[in-house]
Parts: C-alpha cells; sequence; structure tokens
C-alpha cells in the first residue's frame, strides 16, 4: 500500500507497478498535482487541469495497480492495517507512506488566518481568485490598494514575488489602468539577508537583484512578529500594508502523524533507516517531505522521485529475501526563477548558471517532469505565449 501520490509515491507506484506486487494507492484526491507550478497557478499563468493528472490514468498502466481515493486517519502498525476516513481499514504486508507534509505556520500569532499558503491546488485557486478580487476591488476604488506580502525568501516566496511584480510592472497597468502605481506593490520578508538559502552567495545575489529590477521591495534580515488582516508586523516594528499575505516561509509534518506511533524527527517527519524504512517496523517505508534519514535531504522534486523508487526497489528486494540497500542520493542540481528570461541553476559539482540559459534550463526540465503529453503541450505553449506574445495576452490573473 502507497499512501500519498506525489512525486514520491507516484514512482514507487510506477517502480511496484513493473515488478510483481499488488499494489493499492491511497490518496484524499483523485488527482496527482504537480506542485513547482502551483505559484503560475496563483498567478493565472496556467490553468488547474495544467497541473493536475488524474490517478486513475497513471494507474490504469499497469494491471496491478488500484487506487483508491480516500483520506488515511490512523495506523495500525501491529496489525499492518491502514485507517482511511471513509470509515474502511485496509490490511498490508508492505506500506509506503508518502503523503508529503503541509505547511509550517511558525506559531506566528494571525498567519494561518491572515495568510495565504502555496502547497495545494486548492491554495493556488484560492490566491488567483482573491488577487483578482483585490485588483477589481482597487479598480472600481472599493479597495485603496492592492499590496502583496510574500514571507519567505525560499524557491517558492523567491518565484511568487518575481511573477507578482512582473504583473505589477507590465501587465497591470495595461488591464486595470485605474490603478495608479502606488496604489500596487511587492514586499518579500525573509529573516536571513539573503534569499535562497541553499544556493551559493553568488546566485543569491543575482536573484536578489533581478528581484529589485522587477520592482520588489526587499526586507531581508527582518522577521515577522504577526500578521493582521491587512498588515504584516516585524519585529523591530515595522508595519507592512498587505491586502494579500502569500506565506512561504516552511513546511512540517501534518498533526496527525503524530498519532501514528512513529519516531519523528525535525519538523515532524518520520526517523527512518539509511534503507529508507522505519527500525521498529522494517515493513514500513518513508519518502519524500516526511522522511527524515540519516542524512538530510533538500526538500524538493528529485529527492522525493529517486526516494519513490528506492523504496519499491527495497520491498521487491525483501519480497524476494534479498537484503536491503541503503540510499543514495544524486543530486541533479537544483534551480529557481525569478520572472521572464531569469532563474538561477546550481548544480552539486560547483557550477551555477543565471539569467536566460538557466530559465530556458528550468522551462525545459519543468515540462518534461509533467505527466501527460496534454499538459506538456499546454504548458509549453503557455509559457511561450504569455513570455513573447502580446503583452496583453500575458495579463492572465483572471484566467
Amino acid at each position: 500500500m502507497i499512501v500519498g501520490a506525489g512525486f514520491a509515491g507516484l514512482n514507487a507506484m510506477q517502480e511496484l507497478g513493473r515488478g510483481d506486487a499488488q499494489v493499492t494507492l491511497v490518496d484524499r484526491n483523485p488527482y496527482t498535482t504537480f506542485q513547482p507550478l502551483l505559484y503560475q497557478v496563483a498567478t493565472g499563468a496556467l490553468s488547474a487541469g495544467d497541473v493536475a493528472f488524474p490517478l486513475r490514468v497513471s494507474a490504469s498502466r499497469f494491471r496491478n495497480v488500484r487506487v483508491r481515493v480516500a483520506g488515511m486517519t490512523g495506523l495500525r502498525a501491529a496489525e499492518r492495517q491502514v485507517e482511511l476516513d471513509d470509515g474502511t481499514i485496509l490490511d498490508y504486508d508492505y506500506l509506503v507512506l508518502a503523503t508529503g507534509v503541509t505547511t509550517n505556520w511558525a506559531r506566528i500569532p494571525g498567519a494561518e488566518v491572515n495568510s495565504m499558503p502555496m502547497y495545494s491546488l486548492d491554495d493556488a485557486i484560492r490566491m488567483r481568485e482573491e488577487l483578482l478580487r483585490c485588483l477589481e476591488d482597487t479598480a472600481a476604488g472599493r479597495r485603496r490598494s492592492s499590496h502583496v506580502v510574500v514571507i519567505g525568501g525560499g524557491a517558492t516566496g523567491v518565484e511568487m514575488a518575481g511573477t507578482m511584480a512582473e504583473l505589477r510592472r507590465r501587465w497591470i497597468p495595461l488591464t486595470y489602468p485605474e490603478i495608479a502605481p502606488k496604489q500596487a506593490s511587492v514586499t518579500l520578508v525573509e529573516r536571513f539577508d539573503h534569499v535562497l538559502s541553499p544556493y551559493r552567495p553568488r546566485l543569491r545575489a543575482k536573484a536578489a537583484r533581478a528581484l529589485r529590477r522587477r520592482g520588489v521591495r526587499m526586507m531581508l534580515g527582518s522577521t515577522v512578529a504577526s500578521v493582521e488582516h491587512d498588515m504584516v508586523v516585524l519585529t523591530d516594528g515595522t508595519r507592512l500594508p498587505s491586502d494579500v499575505t502569500v506565506w512561504a516561509l516552511g513546511v512540517a509534518a501534518p498533526a496527525q502523524i503524530g498519532g501514528y506511533g512513529l519516531r519523528q524527527g525535525k519538523g515532524g517527519a518520520i526517523v527512518v533507516t539509511s534503507a529508507l524504512n522505519v527500525e521498529e517496523h522494517p515493513e514500513i517505508f518513508v519518502a519524500g517531505d516526511l522522511a527524515s534519514p540519516p542524512d538530510p535531504l533538500p526538500q524538493l522534486a528529485q529527492p522525493g522521485i529517486q526516494m519513490g523508487r528506492h523504496v519499491a526497489r527495497q520491498i521487491l528486494a525483501a519480497a524476494h529475501g534479498r537484503p536491503l540497500t541503503p540510499f543514495v542520493y544524486h543530486d541533479l542540481g537544483t534551480m529557481a526563477t525569478v520572472g521572464r528570461c531569469e532563474a538561477v541553476l546550481q548544480f552539486d559539482n560547483g557550477f551555477g548558471l543565471s539569467g536566460l540559459p538557466a530559465w530556458v534550463g528550468w522551462i525545459a526540465v519543468h515540462v518534461a517532469q509533467l505527466l501527460g503529453g496534454r499538459n506538456r503541450l499546454t504548458v509549453l505553449i503557455n509559457f511561450l505565449w504569455r513570455y513573447f506574445g502580446p503583452r496583453r495576452s500575458a495579463a492572465s490573473v483572471a484566467k
């Protein structure tokens, strides 16, 4: 049984589907979401269907895979059973937990109530609707401003801030001429004195300069004290007006994981061995962001993909009496986009790219990783049309 249909869960399903295992894939949604492009949905560049793909279509390639649309509510590890939110209990021989993590509100007062996360397809759709409503109200005079504050300078925060700044600078003046430049702004708040902490200083600096060129107000070395309905308050007393607050600060394991009876580590992630299984229950494997292996891994797509494939191979090996092997992560590089023709790309060997070459590489990698030929073609066309087509066609926040 595989619980969770993200990068890790789907790759585990595909690997086991090619083996001789009987697989049940459990997820609360009937589709899988390509999370790296959620911010494009939030800003109207892509539709929800472009970054989602039906689970049953993915599973239909394998005769030995079945899909169950339900949420996991409990684990009976001693009985090798999983409880689902539809009231049923399913048995398993081997279990893969790949449910991922959720928004970490960092115990900041008002954050959960007054800011918007960017972790699920529903989050992206709600944010797009809120952005559109804010712009329409400002244009009609029902609201004074359309200020956006992005909290968190990681990849999600940088990509969101860069895209929002381009909307403000290039496209809002065309489609909302009623909104004066001083009525709209984009501010990025980051507690470190730099953005994109996992990257090398040279690439961090280039990303920060690219954001500033796009008009993003950078509040580096600033810590959030509270989030109000129209304001972000910093610990030094600074009050930032905010009509839409985007929360991109970090992630943590869902609270329900604590009820599974498994040992947890940093951020609530489940502690696993080097083979990615639970020491006390070796038939339970954990993959993706929910896993806490001896050697910490970045919370990116590639570790999830590789971990999913690894746990599937370990299950097949264990079922045939072969020993388990440690997981070895192959770093293929990390990348983040700042906006049109601007991205940063970093490889493990120290080589890095920025600007147009990195941006082209970013598009190629993300389009290639999408599921479904139609999704790949649609996303590629949307990217090209938005960034190289007429400026009015790119103002698609209402899409």
